[in-house]
């Protein structure tokens, strides 16, 4: 199976309730989404929209500036918390749901285990987060199985660097923060011994650009003196996080979208995901990380899936944005061919700019002919963040993350875009565009899940065959490959980057037709995503001529099966 994922940010997925925003507003004034209001029949709808997964963002407890001690949830101070409503990657109890997300608090891990129920029934499998190399500055776990020691209880303070504490100390100094810019606290924040920060700052003196909300966890590498390895014996922190990893899994959690995983090292990641497998063999790992130089490393450490970031993505946006040759996506797959099946494609998540937004493409419709490449070039999984399929544009200037093209994750919000998707009936709530944009996703996801040249087909890249420009063809504004399954479905696509419709040659190369068995000779092509007969004729080394709409793509399903 393909996973088609669709994430949600769940404070945000749902807050219906609440219609006027207050930059900077507490939960109060504008309002929160809450895990029973992802019902039955929005998984159903997510679920055949062609779906199969859903990432659950920010379930886990995290600091937070709303007040929740009367559940004798501990406060924490403004100054290290970013935003009214906190990072979701800033722990504050790894062993607990975040209390905004529950319409009754008390009640909230039991919320949580109806929602991952009713996600199950609804055909679909869970991800949550797990974040691996920092938690908030005020950690405190009050919902952990009895006997679990806290993080850093157990810690030798006197010590910057012990292989058996869990976190990195500043010797004889305070941490240095003024960051509660409108004095919400009495007192300001004391940290003593500080802490280094989550991410590798090791100075008392974090700025507003670190990650300063956050302590960096210890697994065992003396960072200040040569980055030396101490992994025998088995750190605490291991052994802490795994027992966390197998916490989720035992509830039924499918799969672990793992922060920031190449900021903690392989070698944890080989033990832990392991322990998990020997009593969990289904769940899935995916790994947030950059490196291209540490993919393999971190696959062999047992990951399913890394982000294909710094690869396809970005390419892809310096193809619509700048210009880039749509020929430099051969070379994306062509660095990572023997991994090709562990990369998580995306074109939006809550880390990167919305398409729509003016930090990006300005126009959701410019990035429809990426969202077929990159949906459709491997077997690999897909990613859609919520919103992106009817072009949220994450303009708004919430609070803390301000107007950059994101959506904010600090900030209490009511996002339009989001309301729409969470209505009763979508469809009634979406203006031309919008459901115009809204089928094409439909479309092309449902293609993904269920055509097997997809699925688990062959892949041909035809842009080598093509780079002549004859025929009309441009190989910088278009890009052409073949996708067919063992049982002869065949399929031809082309993405055209150029916003003008154009009618171009697509030549098909010898060794294509010969490698992937097609027959020759005029045919009729459907194409899978309008239902509009072409007829093309497939010749060894000549043309096939194709109408591709603008800033649009043509799947089409070649008749006939293989000589």
């Amino acid at each position: 199976m393909k996973p088609i994922i669709y994430q949600i940010f769940t404070r945000l997925y749902g807050n219906n309730k609440h219609t006027t925003n207050l930059p900077n507003g507490s939960i109060e004034q504008n309002g929160c989404a809450k895990i029973n209001d992802i019902t039955s029949a929005q998984l159903k709808r997510i679920a055949s929209y062609g779906f199969t997964h859903v990432w659950f963002t920010g379930l886990i407890e995290h600091a937070t500036q709303t007040d929740y001690s009367q559940y004798g949830i501990a406060t924490d101070h403004p100054a290290v918390v970013k935003g009214r409503a906190g990072s979701p990657y800033a722990i504050k109890d790894y062993y607990d749901i975040d209390p905004d997300l529950a319409t009754d608090v008390p009640n909230r891990m039991s919320e949580f285990e109806s929602l991952l129920k009713r996600t199950h029934l609804a055909g679909l499998k869970m991800v949550i987060d797990f974040v691996p190399n920092h938690v908030a500055r005020q950690y405190h776990s009050d919902a952990s199985p009895k006997g679990v020691h806290d993080l850093g209880q157990d810690d030798d303070t006197s010590q910057s660097f012990s292989p058996q504490n869990n976190f990195y100390y500043i010797e004889g100094q305070t941490l240095h923060t003024d960051f509660d810019t409108e004095r919400r606290a009495l007192h300001p924040y004391r940290e003593y011994p500080a802490k280094a920060t989550g991410n590798d700052c090791f100075n008392a003196w974090p700025s507003r650009n670190d990650w300063y909300e956050t302590i960096k966890l210890n697994y065992g590498i003396d960072y200040m003196n040569g980055r030396q390895n101490h992994f025998n014996p088995t750190p605490s922190t291991w052994l802490k996080m795994k027992d966390i990893l197998l916490f989720w899994a035992s509830k039924g959690v499918d799969a672990f979208r793992c922060d920031m995983a190449e900021m903690v090292p392989a070698e944890f990641w080989r033990f832990a995901i392991q322990k998990v497998h020997d009593k969990y063999p289904h769940v899935l790992f995916i790994a947030e990380v950059y490196n291209p130089g540490e993919y393999r490393h971190y696959i062999a450490s047992g990951f399913n899936y890394l982000y294909d970031k710094v690869g396809l993505y970005d390419t892809l946006r310096a193809i619509i944005c700048d210009g880039r040759s749509a020929s430099s996506i051969t070379g994306c797959w062509q660095s990572i061919d023997d991994i090709r099946d562990h990369m998580l494609n995306f074109l939006e998540n809550h880390d990167e700019q919305r398409i729509a937004s003016a930090y990006f493409a300005g126009n959701a419709h410019k990035a429809l002919p990426a969202l077929v490449v990159s949906s459709m070039m491997g077997t690999n999984p897909f990613m859609v963040y919520a919103g992106q399929e009817i072009g949220e544009t994450g303009m708004d200037a919430e609070g803390f993350s301000g107007s950059d093209g994101r959506t904010s994750i600090f900030d209490y919000w009511s996002v339009p875009s989001l309301r729409k998707l969470t209505s009763s009936n979508p469809a009634n709530e979406l203006t031309t565009d919008e459901a115009t944009l809204y089928n094409y996703y439909y479309k092309v996801l449902n293609l993904c899940k269920k055509q097997p040249a997809i699925t688990n087909g062959a892949f041909y890249d035809l842009q080598y065959a093509n780079y002549s420009n004859k025929y009309g063809y441009n190989c910088d504004r278009q890009y052409a490959f073949i996708r067919k399954s063992d049982d002869g479905q065949t399929l031809l696509i082309v993405a055209n980057f150029d916003p003008n419709t154009v009618h171009v040659g697509v030549c098909i190369p010898s060794h294509a037709i010969s490698f992937l068995r097609l027959r020759c000779g005029l045919t009729s092509a459907t194409d899978l995503i309008t239902g509009n007969l072409q007829t093309i004729e497939v010749k060894e080394d000549s043309p096939a001529y194709i109408q591709v709409p603008g800033n649009g793509a043509v799947v089409l399903q070649i008749a006939g099966k293989a000589k």
